[in-house]
């Protein structure tokens, strides 16, 4: 990790919570001379049928949590890209698959400047409901509350820009839009793309491109969903976006629900390929921390066999759906 970041002078860059370290999210800090940012604030466990999280999961999620709790104490700006909800934390308890509470949530966006996916545009129907949500319950105590969509900003020498909204993976995709965020610092700048998926959009590519980054942290295709949730071409063009990127830009983070699946690494031979020929560096978060990948979701069955939880905890997975959402699982 430690070469990749001298790469970096003047923005610092600490990944929180992403697949690679175990969750569902891409929440990271950034830090400027100006400014410390913390980008989407979220983190979640998702759904394998039939199994729940496996007990290793929820302390992997309890550390993300704590971890984003303590950026938000140190950030002056908060940015959600998205209301899926591994991208942000939401106001109400919820403990199979958030670990969320309403003390948490203000204790992450009280008296800090939100600026958010506008739910009014390029928005579908769930995530309006979610962010207007969202949107109504901290207005009560974050200093301000923005929407982000196209904007620019400047603190000092640091400028902020987002981006129109993009695909969330697939054109015309079910699962709506997203805002990417450049972030420039003297020399240096920084493209953050969360779920775009590879991009599986070449629009989006090029708007990536034109940013020139130094640093790009990028959200992969969903392998695991391919064939019946994700069409295959879509998928291919996901992972030959990302050898394009990769053959151009000097280093890219790529995480998120292309970590969702073991064989993520096989998929990307031709994208490792195209960063090794030009000299570039592709990595995952937890790499690019110097540390090793904790692939939990993808490797839930055997979690499970080798190391079989207590029966406090498969009393918890009997409790009623209503008691679960409000009891934290014993870990």
């Amino acid at each position: 990790g430690v070469g990749v970041l001298s790469q970096l002078k003047k923005i610092r860059v600490r990944p929180l919570a992403f697949e690679s370290l175990g969750v569902r999210s891409m929440s990271t800090l950034v830090q400027t001379p100006d400014i410390s940012l913390l980008i989407d604030p979220g983190v979640a466990l998702g759904p394998r049928r039939p199994m729940f999280p496996h007990p290793r999961e929820y302390a992997a999620r309890n550390e993300s949590r704590a971890r984003i709790v303590e950026a938000a104490s140190k950030s002056d700006i908060l940015f959600v890209s998205h209301y899926h909800h591994d991208h942000y934390t939401p106001n109400y308890m919820e403990m199979v698959w958030l670990g969320s509470t309403p003390d948490i949530a203000e204790s992450i966006y009280k008296d800090k400047i939100i600026l958010a996916k506008d739910v009014r545009d390029s928005i579908n129907f769930s995530q309006r409901r979610r962010g207007w949500v969202f949107r109504k319950s901290v207005e009560k105590y974050a200093k301000d509350f923005l929407t982000a969509d196209n904007k620019t900003l400047e603190y000092g020498g640091t400028k902020m820009r987002f981006s129109s909204p993009v695909y969330h993976g697939e054109e015309d995709s079910e699962l709506g839009w997203v805002l990417m965020l450049s972030i420039a610092s003297n020399d240096e700048r920084l493209v953050y793309a969360s779920d775009v998926q590879g991009p599986m959009s070449n629009e989006t590519v090029k708007v990536i491109l034109a940013e020139k980054p130094d640093l790009l942290i990028l959200g992969g295709p969903p392998l695991y969903l391919k064939g019946f949730k994700v069409s295959e071409d879509s998928i291919s063009m996901g992972l030959e976006n990302i050898a394009r990127l990769t053959s151009e830009l000097s280093v890219t983070i790529l995480d998120h629900h292309l970590l969702r699946s073991s064989d993520w690494r096989r998929s990307l031979r031709k994208a490792f390929k195209a960063a090794k020929r030009s000299g570039n560096i592709l990595i995952t978060a937890a790499e690019f921390l110097g540390a090793k990948n904790l692939l939990l979701e993808s490797i839930r069955q055997k979690l499970y066999d080798e190391y079989p939880p207590t029966k406090e905890f498969i009393r918890w997975t009997r409790l009623s759906k209503e008691e679960r959402r409000k009891t934290p699982p014993p870990v």
